[in-house]
């Protein structure tokens, strides 16, 4: 076997998250030759649990990631760390990697998920993942009955201000750099509905104590410079989604516009508009949690299994 030969694989899976891990196993138990390029960036590396993944709730998503990787070698599948940089489409796909190696792939899976920007507020990247929450059904029941703060981007927020009552009747919604004059009527109604207050202005930084949120600080307002502070114990933010689709605009497929950033065009099983070209996991949507990050990848993985034996066995036919 020649060495590019040995580059030569059948599914070239980008992304070792949970969709991307799922898709693997799939592809080496039907005994594919697999490579997964793993870059080790988890979106969710800052959460210290994960939740709502029947029979591993509440597992660190650390370790639902090395079991997944010990899983998939069980089957020959190769993980190598490293960055895929470049790709380009001829008798199947060329993968250029950041180490310098070039792999050959006859189908491509991205899983290349997102990554979150956090609004700039001091305080809030830091405490992302701990007190500083995101999502109310990953970590809603950890923090239920506490103080809740949420931070306002846009008015869209107002729904996650809306969704966190769920969990605690103490909501305080924090305008920020938002208008009230930009809040519906409904949206005032629903608050209210809720008991969720409205404060208006800008926050100018989080309080913490002894390494734990105490308080959300409004900007300006004294002689000091410093803002009133409002006594909360989780803020909740929306981070902006921005999709890591360089690899898929590079191979040329169609992107459709969302209220939360830009993402491939797909059919039901993850395939892309270039033929051979699969996405899954938050590459092809936001709400992807990791459960269903999984599900899309064994989904993508099948399918591709057969479409490769079904290509093969076509083209074994005689004319």
């Amino acid at each position: 076997m020649t060495e590019k030969d040995n580059e030569q694989y059948d599914v070239v899976v980008v992304g070792g998250g949970a969709a991307g891990l799922s898709a693997a196993l799939v592809l080496g138990r039907a005994r594919r030759r697999t490579l997964v390029v793993d870059a080790g960036e988890p979106r969710n590396a800052p959460a210290a649990h994960m939740q709502g993944y029947l029979s591993r709730d509440g597992m660190p998503p650390a370790e639902f990631l090395a079991v997944g990787r010990e899983e998939i070698a069980r089957y020959g599948v190769e993980l190598v760390r490293d960055r895929a940089v470049d790709v380009s489409r001829g008798e199947g796909f060329a993968v250029a990697l950041a180490s310098g190696r070039h792999v050959h792939a006859r189908r491509l899976v991205i899983a290349t998920g997102l990554k979150d920007e956090l609004p700039d507020v001091p305080g809030v990247a830091e405490r992302f993942g701990r007190d500083v929450l995101h999502c109310p059904y990953c970590h809603g029941w950890e923090v239920r009955d506490q103080a809740f703060g949420v931070l306002a981007t846009t008015p869209m927020s107002v729904h996650q201000a809306l969704m966190v009552s769920q969990w605690s009747k103490d909501v305080t919604f924090f305008l920020h750099e938002v208008a009230e004059s930009d809040l519906s009527d409904d949206d005032l109604r629903r608050l209210a509905a809720a008991g969720v207050k409205v404060v208006p202005g800008e926050v100018a930084g989080l309080v913490i104590e002894d390494d734990r949120l105490t308080g959300v600080r409004l900007a300006g307002g004294t002689p000091s410079g410093e803002g009133t502070a409002h006594a909360r114990e989780v803020l909740f933010v929306a981070p902006r989604a921005v999709p890591q689709t360089g690899l898929l605009e590079k191979l040329g497929a169609e992107l459709r516009e969302t209220p939360f950033g830009s993402y491939p065009v797909v059919d039901p099983t993850g395939l892309t508009s270039v033929p051979g070209v699969w996405t899954v996991g938050n590459a092809m949507g936001f709400a992807e949690q990791v459960v269903n990050a999984a599900a899309g990848g064994y989904r993508a993985g099948a399918f591709i299994n057969g479409e490769l034996l079904m290509t093969d066995l076509d083209a074994a036919v005689p004319a």
